[in-house]
C-alpha cells in the first residue's frame, strides 16, 4: 500500500476533487526570506488561498507541478508578494493555459510538471522577475547547496505562512535517494535533497534553486514526516524537460 498522501491534503475537506495519493510538500526549520529576494516566486490560489507554489520562467510564464491542478479549477498567480495578507507590492493574475506535460499521470509521480501560461504579461520590476532555467540534460552534482522556499507549512500538521520562508538544502546522491524511495523515484526525471531545514505541505511547484538556477520542481516527500531523513524530498528535475518546455513555447499562443 502507497505511503504517500495527497499533496494538497484538500481531498478530505473538498470531496468532488480528484487528487490521488501523493504528499504536497512549506517549509520547517526554515527562517523568513527577505522581502522580494525571490522574486521569481508566485502562490498558486484556488478561490483565494493558497494550494501551491510556483515560479515565473518569463513574463507570461509560470512553471509548477502537474498535481496542482485539475479541469474542475480555475487558478490565480499571485506574482511580487511576500506576506499573502498584504496586497501593496503584489498582482492576482489568471491563467490563460494549463499545460500539463503529456506523459503525466495523476495516479503517479511521474513527469509530475506543468507550465501556465498567464492572461497578461507581469510587469518587471524589483519585486517581479523571472528564474533563468538549466540547459538541456544540465546536472548538479551530490552534496551541492541549494535552497527551497514557499509559504506552507511551518511543521508537520502545522499552521501554513503568511510570510515567505526559505531553506537551505542539500542535493543527495541519487541511488541513495532510490534505495529510499524505491520505485516511486526515477534517477533520470527526479531528484532528492537533504539538510536540518526543508519542506512540508502546500508547497509543491516551488522551485529547487542551485547557483541562481531553478534546477527542480517540488514535488514530494513523507506524509506522515515533513522533512523526512528517511523518506527525503523529491524535486522533478528540470533539465530533462528543457526540450519539451521550449516546444511548448513555441507552440501555445
Amino acid at each position: 500500500m502507497m505511503t504517500i498522501i495527497s499533496l494538497l491534503l484538500l481531498a478530505s475537506l473538498l470531496p468532488h476533487l480528484t487528487f490521488t495519493a501523493h504528499v504536497n510538500v512549506g517549509i520547517v526549520n526554515g527562517r523568513e526570506a527577505k522581502p522580494h529576494s525571490r522574486p521569481y516566486m508566485v502562490s498558486i490560489q484556488w478561490n483565494g488561498t493558497h494550494i501551491c507554489s510556483g515560479f515565473l520562467i518569463s513574463d507570461e510564464a509560470v512553471l509548477t507541478a502537474a498535481h496542482c491542478w485539475n479541469r474542475n479549477q480555475t487558478l490565480t498567480v499571485v506574482v511580487g508578494a511576500h506576506d499573502l495578507r498584504e496586497s501593496k507590492n503584489s498582482d492576482h493574475i489568471g491563467v490563460k493555459c494549463y499545460i500539463q506535460h503529456p506523459s503525466y499521470n495523476v495516479h503517479f509521480h511521474f513527469n509530475d510538471i506543468m507550465l501556465l501560461k498567464l492572461q497578461e504579461k507581469v510587469k518587471i520590476n524589483n519585486y517581479v522577475k523571472w528564474i533563468p532555467l538549466p540547459k538541456n540534460e544540465e546536472d548538479v552534482d551530490a552534496n551541492t547547496l541549494c535552497s527551497v522556499a514557499g509559504w506552507g507549512q511551518l511543521k508537520t500538521e502545522g499552521p501554513m505562512s503568511d510570510r515567505l520562508m526559505e531553506a537551505n538544502v542539500h542535493i543527495m546522491n541519487r541511488s541513495e535517494c532510490h534505495e529510499r524511495w524505491g520505485r516511486t523515484f526515477s534517477e533520470k526525471q527526479m531528484m532528492c535533497t537533504y539538510g536540518h531545514g526543508g519542506s512540508c505541505r502546500f508547497d509543491s511547484g516551488g522551485p529547487l534553486v542551485c547557483n541562481d538556477t531553478a534546477i527542480g520542481v517540488t514535488a514530494f516527500g513523507d506524509n506522515l514526516h515533513c522533512n523526512s531523513p528517511e523518506k527525503p524530498n523529491v524535486y522533478i528535475k528540470i533539465s530533462p524537460y528543457i526540450p519539451w518546455i521550449k516546444r511548448t513555447f513555441r507552440n501555445v499562443k
